[in-house]
């Protein structure tokens, strides 16, 4: 266990990666829930990985910070491999589940300070640090009520703040903003934010493709298992063309020719939307915005001369949300959280999700 004071003479690595895998397997009996996952995040980013419900995001997760030994292929932490040399990875990760974890029937404080001694913290340095991230993250007035009073978003935030009492230099956030109304959500994100600032490295899972986007610097696309697709927010937009055209017509019933003109005009496929006189096809244009701006424009030239009368037409870059559907067949919205809790369908989260690995503590479940 280390002290605040060891935890600052930690170095980081700077010119290595803070994980690399090469293969990672996981696997329950006949599903492979990870299945050869090949990783690479950079010291001091926020990586984003990203995948419908059992695509094997939270396995993996669980093998980098040692909740889970790997069944095949190998993975390192700061340099460190995960099996051989968990104590190591201990020292310097920390992870935030699906689920807060905090003892709700003991106030903010009584949590922080808790957690802050069992870390190598003299009382009232315990105090002072819960103290100080009480006022950050928003709750110094909530502190001295039981956590079981708080808000959704409260706890995610105190949940939070426990999991950086000893600043870690990787934190592991799985879905942390699940279930979040859109303010919390915001507020959680800041937060994220303010970690990366000052020099953690984040490696985020999530459902949410706009979250994706907003805090990854880089996102990992899995499914099934697999890394199918990865790069930044813009590359994997680019992947799938320059652009995307929206319009709306004024009569439902010119639906279907307009999609055929956009078709043969776009040499793309046309969707349409729930609303019946919406469409969306995505443009190629050369893998240009300017090329993509130009086909646009001769497509809304040719609905015109077809009699077609567009009341909006818009074009804009594509969406992560069309990333996925282009890289999975099926919209990321599906996702859907099971019995209204967010998490994996498949034995994946058999391990109690109270278990945590808090710089330097290892959880009930770790199997080093």
């Amino acid at each position: 266990m280390r002290t605040e004071a060891a935890r600052s003479t930690s170095s980081r690595e700077p010119d290595g990666p803070a994980i690399e895998t090469r293969g990672l397997v996981k696997v329950f009996g006949d599903n492979r829930a990870v299945d050869g996952i090949d990783l690479r995040v950079p010291a001091g980013t926020l990586y984003g990985v990203l995948g419908p419900n059992g695509a094997g995001k939270t396995t993996a997760v669980k093998m980098l910070a040692t909740l889970l030994r790997p069944d095949g292929g190998e993975a390192r932490v700061f340099g460190h491999d995960v099996v051989r040399e968990a104590d190591a990875v201990r020292t310097r990760v920390s992870l935030t589940g699906q689920y807060a974890s905090v003892d709700e029937d003991l106030t903010g404080t009584e949590n922080l300070v808790l957690l802050a001694r069992l870390l190598g913290h003299s009382k009232p340095a315990a105090r002072k640090r819960a103290g100080l991230l009480l006022e950050s993250f928003g709750l110094t007035d909530a502190a001295g009520r039981q956590v079981k009073q708080y808000s959704g978003g409260m706890r995610r935030r105190i949940d939070i703040a426990a999991s950086i009492l000893n600043t870690p230099d990787l934190l592991f956030l799985d879905e942390p903003t699940t279930g979040l109304d859109p303010r919390s959500r915001n507020q959680v994100w800041d937060i994220v934010r303010a970690v990366v600032a000052q020099g953690t490295t984040v490696l985020l899972t999530t459902q949410y493709l706009d979250e994706a986007d907003q805090l990854a610097g880089r996102i990992a696309v899995i499914d099934h298992g697999r890394v199918i697709a990865e790069g930044t927010p813009g590359q994997l937009k680019s992947s799938v063309g320059a652009g995307s055209v929206h319009l709306r017509l004024r009569d439902a019933g010119q639906r279907e020719e307009a999609r055929r003109v956009l078709s043969q005009t776009l040499a793309a496929q046309v969707q349409p939307e729930s609303d019946p006189v919406a469409l969306t096809a995505r443009v190629q244009g050369g893998g240009t915005e300017r090329g993509a701006a130009e086909q646009a424009a001769l497509a809304l030239a040719e609905l015109s001369r077809s009699g077609i009368t567009v009341d909006h037409f818009s074009l804009g870059q594509p969406s992560l949300d069309e990333v996925f559907l282009a890289l999975t067949d099926r919209p990321a919205h599906d996702e859907q959280p099971e019995n209204g809790r967010a998490g994996h369908g498949s034995p994946l989260n058999t391990p109690s999700q109270k278990g945590r690995s808090r710089n330097g503590q290892a959880a009930e479940e770790a199997t080093p």
